[in-house]
């Protein structure tokens, strides 16, 4: 079961982010700020979550939240940044939009590049843990997706509909048909060998 809190007397915002390991689309990050109140139960980590219910979810979250916000790192600045440093630079930029300024940050994972005059706290597999957490990691999730499946109404031939980006085999099969997007990560091994890699550009 989620727990609600980390600290009982703080403003806390959990962060999280989607599609680090994508080949294509930006990354995505989200930071949320729950009441305390805030219940629903199909609340967890995306990654366990039913798509129907997580687009369930998102309106309930989006609705009933303290705060939320969500950002976006492009694959032109990830490649500019590596992968990493994106995802910190999305969840800032989440955290940056925010309506209230948080008292505490607690980030699913085990790194973290400080946000400016806020404490936080890295809490590995934290998105199965938090509530917050887990609330964040429904937006970047739900946000992300809606965008791939926007990108595949342009580039149907790489079904982003349904890999979201991610390395599968069609996915891959695809890049080394019709070559790689504006939207590819191109400093990502696109073909999933270093010979065809290079072909590609």
């Amino acid at each position: 079961m989620l727990k609600p809190f980390f600290s009982p007397d703080k403003l806390e915002v959990g962060c999280d982010e989607a599609g680090r390991g994508c080949l294509a689309g930006a990354v995505f990050a989200a930071a949320v700020a729950l009441p305390r109140d805030f219940y629903h139960p199909l609340l967890n980590d995306s990654k366990q979550v039913k798509a129907a219910d997580r687009e369930e979810l998102r309106e309930y979250i989006e609705r009933h939240a303290k705060a939320w916000a969500v950002a976006q790192v492009s694959s032109s600045e990830i490649d500019e940044l590596n992968i990493l440093k994106a995802s910190f630079l999305a969840m800032h930029r989440a955290v940056a939009q925010l309506k209230e300024t948080p008292e505490l940050l607690l980030v699913d994972g085990n790194r973290f590049a400080p946000y400016p005059g806020v404490p936080h706290r890295c809490i590995v597999k934290g998105d199965a843990e938090y509530a917050c957490i887990a609330a964040a990691s429904i937006l970047a999730k739900t946000h992300r997706d809606a965008l791939m499946a926007e990108l595949d109404k342009e580039f149907p031939q790489y079904a982003w509909r349904e890999n979201k980006g991610y390395p599968t085999a069609k996915h891959r099969a695809a890049i080394a048909l019709h070559g790689s997007t504006p939207f590819h990560r191109k400093t990502f091994n696109l073909l999933g060998d270093e010979a065809g890699q290079a072909k590609l550009f």
